[in-house]
């Protein structure tokens, strides 16, 4: 009878023990996908701001060539105006 006793006992530490390392192990998990997720949304934010530069570069340009564009436009029409004759 002892002996039972003795090796129930024993298998309910063994499972209470390996119940908390279990819940020890998911905890540092826990902690290892916070990190690893503040990670990706720092390179997400970062990818964000190129493209967001990118864009912008890019708008610049093309309104410098947009008031080039009308530099020319208004040449052209003084051109024109200077050829008609009224």
């Amino acid at each position: 009878m002892k002996k039972i006793m003795l090796s129930l006992i024993a298998g309910i530490c063994l499972a209470g023990f390996s119940a908390l390392s279990f819940a020890d192990e998911m905890g540092q998990m826990k902690e290892e996908m916070k990190v690893e997720i503040g990670k990706m949304k720092e390179d997400m934010k970062g990818e964000k701001e190129k493209m967001k530069s990118g864009r912008k570069g890019k708008a610049d340009e093309l309104k410098g060539k947009d008031d080039s564009m009308k530099k020319k436009e208004e040449s052209m029409k003084g051109e024109m105006k200077g050829w008609v004759t009224t």
